[in-house]
């Protein structure tokens, strides 16, 4: 597995969680990418990065779609890194 090359940033609350949500559901970032697409979100790998990276913003409708992929409450996008 791939191990991320540079810190998070501050610019999001959800990115590590996603992360840690979809890596514990065994998705692959290109795999989770494709069905946010079949979802009809207009996202990139590059840009996906940056949101689990925390280096941007996340937009309500990546937060809905990415809820609904992972089959989770939006809340639960919200939850702290470490609660488990």
């Amino acid at each position: 597995m791939k191990t991320r090359s540079h810190e998070y940033g501050d610019c999001n609350m959800i990115g590590r969680r996603v992360e840690q949500l979809r890596k514990a559901r065994g998705i692959k970032q290109r795999d989770f990418i494709a069905r946010l697409q079949v979802e009809g979100l207009d996202i990139n790998p590059t840009s996906y990065s940056k949101l689990e990276g925390q280096v941007r913003i996340a937009t309500d409708k990546e937060l809905f779609t990415i809820a609904k992929v992972l089959q989770v409450n939006i809340n639960e996008l919200f939850r702290s890194f470490d609660d488990t």
